[in-house]
């Protein structure tokens, strides 16, 4: 493998969903190559470097295990690379239930039982 364009590569890789969107992030120093961010869009990538970006308010880190001429199904697509993306912790509020991903706002139906606590009679 001599090279690939990095927005090519992106795309053909499916970590974003269109080929501009891949120049936008690569223009908007949102991807960067072996910990150097990317300033143009025909950087090229090769075997064993290592893409780190967001995407769709994910991060992906990943190492580049081939090329593609044309983007292909998605099990072509994870045959380009190694994901090396560390594993985000659980958040509380995910572990902890319902009552914590309401938020600080009581809901309508907190509300109303409030009130019924309040309205009645000592």
């Amino acid at each position: 493998m001599h090279g690939q364009r990095l927005d090519k590569w992106l795309w053909c890789a499916r970590l974003v969903t269109t080929r501009s969107l891949a120049a936008k992030l690569i223009l908007d120093g949102k991807v960067r190559v072996n910990g150097v961010r990317a300033l143009k869009v025909r950087r090229l990538v090769r075997l064993g470097d290592v893409v780190t970006g967001t995407a769709a308010r994910r991060l992906f880190v990943v190492r580049v295990a081939g090329a593609a001429e044309r983007r292909g199904s998605a099990s072509i697509a994870q045959s380009l690379y190694e994901d090396l993306t560390p594993e985000t912790p659980a958040l509380a509020s995910e572990l902890a239930g319902s009552d914590a991903r309401r938020g600080p706002r009581p809901t309508k139906r907190d509300r109303r039982r409030l009130d019924g606590i309040k309205a009645e009679p000592n």
